[in-house]
């Protein structure tokens, strides 16, 4: 699975950014074809007929995933992030209760550690993406209601602060860092699937609405690649799996479409491995899927592009990122 479209490369961010549950938020300098130095994990995969929740790993040299340490606590819908070339996992549920627990991954030895500071409150469906050094838990349900709560992981005290909550309470959203800002993007109220967005000025400590997509979703994948944020996948507000996909121009501020996707992919990972913008996994509404497909910017068009190893229901894929 060598991995060759997305040509362009991804031009350095203003700030450095990581992978999330939802979302993936890097873009990198373009690379030699046959050098693939970032290390892309798809993580958990939880019902209750199959608690295995297991993690996998790609090896591109090798052209297959492989198994790698399963989480210390299994659950699913848990949110996925890096930060300091660390994976995270946050958050989630096991069918009878939402955690708090938050727990990291060390790729050199293959190992988590569950010394990680929790989360002030447990929830499911957390939007997870790393800014500025730091690491947000962004709104999520709590068993009752979703929330618009938002946390910051400050990795030098083993901390979470909380930080000025969203203007919409939302779970299972989409985020995405661009420039100077954070956005959120769909998720669902609680009851609803929603297409607004808002984005976070760090600085000042402030939301702001930005432009609505043209449709709800929730569960959707989202990623920066080639300086726009894409969103793919997810399910609207009928509860049906999408294939569509649209992208955001910052400048602009506007949403236009993009070529459907080949699959529905309710609860897809979108993320930028090596360049290349791919689709990971999700459910068509009939079964789960481990099937990938890839983009072409160029010809604005998805292909097939292999498969996992195992089906991950519920699973987030996360990129760690190495800067050359």
């Amino acid at each position: 699975m060598v991995i060759e479209d997305g040509k362009g490369g991804r031009g350095a961010p203003h700030r450095r950014t990581s992978t999330s549950d939802s979302c993936c938020t890097r873009q990198s300098k373009t690379l030699p074809k046959d050098v693939v130095t970032d290390k892309m994990f798809m993580v958990g995969g939880w019902t209750k007929d199959d608690p295995s929740c297991p993690v996998e790993q790609f090896y591109p040299e090798f052209n297959e995933w492989r198994t790698a340490a399963r989480m210390v606590k299994q659950r699913g819908d848990v949110a996925v992030g890096t930060l300091d070339d660390k994976m995270y996992t946050v958050g989630g549920q096991d069918n009878i209760r939402c955690y708090n627990n938050v727990e990291r991954y060390n790729p050199d030895t293959d190992s988590w550690s569950a010394d990680v500071a929790p989360l002030s409150s447990p929830r499911s469906g957390v939007c997870v993406v790393a800014m500025d050094g730091y690491l947000y838990a962004i709104g999520g349900h709590d068993g009752i209601a979703a929330i618009n709560t938002v946390e910051r992981y400050d990795p030098k005290m083993n901390a979470w602060s909380k930080q000025a909550p969203m203007l919409t309470r939302r779970a299972r959203a989409a985020a995405a860092v661009l420039g100077d800002h954070l956005y959120v993007i769909g998720g669902n109220d609680g009851v609803l699937a929603l297409n607004s967005v808002e984005k976070y000025n760090p600085e000042e400590g402030t939301w702001s609405v930005c432009a609505h997509m043209s449709t709800p979703r929730e569960n959707a994948g989202c990623a920066v690649y080639l300086g726009h944020i894409y969103v793919a996948g997810g399910r609207d507000d009928l509860g049906l799996g999408l294939c569509s996909a649209e992208r955001l121009d910052p400048d602009t501020t506007r949403w236009t479409p993009v070529k459907r996707m080949r699959s529905k992919r309710d609860n897809v990972s979108l993320v930028v491995f090596n360049g290349a913008l791919l689709a990971v996994g999700g459910t068509d509404g009939v079964s789960d899927l481990k099937t990938i497909e890839v983009y072409n910017g160029e010809s604005n068009s998805w292909r097939h592009f292999g498969s996992m190893k195992s089906k991950h229901p519920g699973g987030r894929v996360a990129v760690l990122y190495t800067e050359t």
